[in-house]
C-alpha cells in the first residue's frame, strides 16, 4: 500500500450532502483542519445530486432550506428546484474552502473500530485510511428502495428509480407505469404526463396534497436581501416561527388537524370532478400521519385523459404486462419506481463495525437507537448526522442538521480538552433513557395515532425516524455534550504493530546516545 492509503486524519466525514458539508464547515470553524470528506460519487451534493428527476424541487421554502451561516439572497423561487439547491451546495464547498478536504469517488466499504489503537480503520474504494473520529453524514435518503416484484428482471422495457433517473430514455409517446405516490411521484407525474402516451399511476395509499404556493422571487427582493442581509434573516425567522407553531398540532393535539383536512379535501374537489377518482384519491387516515405533500399540479395531471390511477400497488410483471394487487393488467414500455429509500435500514449500517465486533445494523436489528440522534452505544468516537428520530414532518431538516453540528462541535471540544487518545462512547443506559423519552412523547403524535402506515415506521412498527417536538427543543437538547452520558477512556493511545516497533527502536537509539 502507498502512504496515501495509510493516511491518518483526526476526523473522517462520510458523505458530502448538507450534513457532510455542514460538518466540514463546522470543523474548520473549530480550528480543525485535519479531516477528509469521503464521497462515493464524482461530485458533492448528496440527495440533491442524485435526485435529478423532472420536476424535482424542495417542499420547504428556500430561505429556510439553507444554512444559517451561509444565507443565499439569490434564491430564484420561494420553493427552489433541484438544480438551484445543488448549485448552492457547490457554492458552499467553494466559499468555505472545502474542496481540498473532499475525496470524490471514495466509497466507504467498511469502517471498523480498533480498540487497541483507539481509532477507526476505514477501507474505501480508493484505499485505506484511519481516523480518530468518524462523522457519518450519508443521510437517510441516499439508497433507493425498490420492492421485490416477481418478474421485474424479465421486463423487456426500461426500469429505473426516481433517484437514478435515466435522462437518455425518451418518454415521449411511451406507456409508463409510475409506482408510488410519495413526495417524488407527485412532482414526476405532472412533469412527464404531457409527454407520455399513457401514464398509469399505481397508488397503494393516497397522500394528502395541499397547494404549493410557489412563485418567482423578484429582482427587488433579491436586491434587498443582498444589500440588507437582516431582511433575509427576518424572512427565514418568520418561516421558522410559523412552522414551530404548527408542531403542537402534530405532536400533542392531532385532532386540530381536522381543519387542514377539510381544506385538503376541498383541494381535491376543486381539481377532480370525477367522483370515482375523487374517492380513490381521498385518504382515510388523519392528515399529517404521512408527510403532507405540496403540489398545485398533481391533481390536474391525474385528471388528464391519458392518466389512470390504479388504487393498488404493483403485484407482478409478466413480460411487458404489469399486474396490480387488484389483479388488473396493463401493457407498459417503462416502469418508474418512486418507492422511497432505505430509511430505517440504512445500508451504511452494514459497513460500521464497533468495539464489540458487531455491525451497527446488528446493534440496531430491533430498531435504530442513538443518544440525542448522534451517537450509538458500542461505537466509540463515532457520530451520525440525521440520526434516529431527527426527521421532521413539517419544517426544514437544515435546522436539525445545524443542531447536530453544534453537538459535534462540542464533542470535538471535549475530546481536545480531555487529551490525546481520549475515547467517548455513550453509555447504553443513557441511550435507552433518551429513546424511552422520545418514544413516550411519540405515543400521542399524529404519526402514531393517525391511522396510517408510513416510511417513518420501522419493521416493528416503531417510529424511529421523526423528532416528536419542535426544532427549538432539539436545539436545546443538543447544545452541548453531557459527559455523564458517556464512558470516557483517557490516556495515551495504545500503540501496536509497526508503530510500536518503530517507537521501541527510537527508544533504543535514544538510550544508546
Amino acid at each position: 500500500m502507498t502512504d496515501q492509503q495509510h493516511e491518518h486524519v483526526r476526523v473522517a466525514v462520510i458523505g458530502s450532502g448538507f450534513g457532510g458539508l455542514g460538518a466540514a464547515v463546522r470543523l474548520r470553524r473549530e480550528g480543525i483542519t485535519d479531516f477528509v470528506v469521503l464521497e462515493r460519487a464524482d461530485s458533492v451534493g448528496g440527495t440533491w445530486r442524485d435526485n435529478s428527476y423532472p420536476g424535482c424541487a424542495c417542499d420547504v421554502p428556500s430561505h429556510l432550506y439553507s444554512f444559517s451561516f451561509a444565507p443565499n439572497p439569490d434564491w430564484p423561487r420561494t420553493f427552489s428546484g433541484q438544480e438551484h439547491i445543488r448549485a448552492y451546495l457547490e457554492h458552499v464547498a467553494d466559499t468555505f474552502g472545502l474542496r481540498p478536504h473532499v475525496r470524490l469517488n471514495h466509497e466507504v466499504l467498511m469502517m471498523s473500530w480498533d480498540t487497541d489503537a483507539r481509532r477507526w480503520d476505514i477501507e474505501t474504494s480508493q484505499g485505506r485510511l484511519t481516523a480518530d473520529v468518524v462523522v457519518s453524514a450519508t443521510g437517510p435518503l441516499s439508497d433507493p428502495k425498490i420492492p421485490e416484484i416477481p418478474g421485474i428482471a424479465e421486463f423487456p422495457g426500461k426500469v429505473f428509480h426516481s433517484a437514478r433517473w435515466d435522462h437518455d430514455y425518451d418518454l415521449t409517446g411511451k406507456r409508463v407505469a409510475m409506482v408510488g405516490t410519495g413526495a417524488s411521484a407527485i412532482q414526476i407525474v405532472p412533469s412527464i404526463q404531457p409527454k407520455a402516451g399513457r401514464l398509469t399511476v399505481f397508488q397503494r395509499t393516497p397522500p394528502w396534497v395541499m397547494p404549493r404556493v410557489d412563485r418567482k422571487i423578484t429582482a427587488a427582493e433579491r436586491w434587498m436581501h443582498r444589500q440588507l442581509p437582516f431582511t433575509g434573516a427576518a424572512r427565514r425567522g418568520l418561516l421558522w416561527g410559523i412552522r414551530e407553531l404548527q408542531v403542537q398540532a402534530f405532536t400533542k393535539r392531532p385532532n386540530e388537524l381536522a381543519l387542514i383536512e377539510r381544506l385538503a379535501k376541498a383541494n381535491i374537489a376543486k381539481h377532480i370532478k370525477d367522483p370515482e377518482l375523487r374517492a380513490r384519491l381521498t385518504p382515510s387516515y388523519r392528515i399529517g400521519c404521512k408527510r403532507i405533500l405540496l403540489s398545485s399540479t398533481y391533481y390536474p395531471a391525474l385528471a388528464r385523459p391519458n392518466v389512470e390511477v390504479v388504487a393498488s400497488g404493483l403485484r407482478e410483471v409478466r413480460g411487458s404486462t404489469v399486474v396490480g394487487a387488484d389483479r388488473s393488467e396493463r401493457e407498459v414500455d417503462a416502469i418508474i419506481f418512486g418507492t422511497g429509500f432505505h430509511v430505517t435500514d440504512m445500508p451504511i449500517a452494514e459497513r460500521v463495525v464497533g468495539a464489540e465486533g458487531i455491525t451497527l445494523a446488528e446493534a440496531w436489528k430491533d430498531g435504530m437507537e442513538s443518544l440525542r440522534g448522534a451517537t450509538a452505544a458500542g461505537f466509540p468516537n463515532w457520530m451520525t448526522i440525521i440520526g434516529p428520530n431527527t426527521g421532521l414532518g413539517n419544517s426544514s431538516m437544515i435546522l436539525m442538521i445545524e443542531s447536530q453540528l453544534n453537538y459535534m462541535a462540542d464533542y470535538m471540544r471535549q475530546l481536545n480538552v480531555l487529551g490525546e487518545g481520549t475515547v467517548l462512547s455513550p453509555r447504553p443506559s443513557a441511550v435507552h433513557a433518551w429513546n424511552r423519552k422520545v418514544q413516550d412523547r411519540m405515543k400521542r403524535t399524529v404519526w402514531n395515532t393517525g391511522g396510517c402506515t408510513s416510511w417513518y415506521l420501522d419493521a416493528n412498527g416503531r417510529n424511529t425516524t421523526i423528532w416528536p417536538g419542535t426544532t427549538g427543543e432539539f436545539r436545546s437538547a443538543t447544545r452541548q455534550v453531557d459527559l455523564g452520558e458517556y464512558e470516557v477512556v483517557r490516556g495515551p493511545k495504545a500503540v501496536t504493530g509497526a508503530a510500536a516497533k518503530a517507537e521501541a527502536a527510537a527508544g533504543s537509539a535514544e538510550a544508546a546516545r
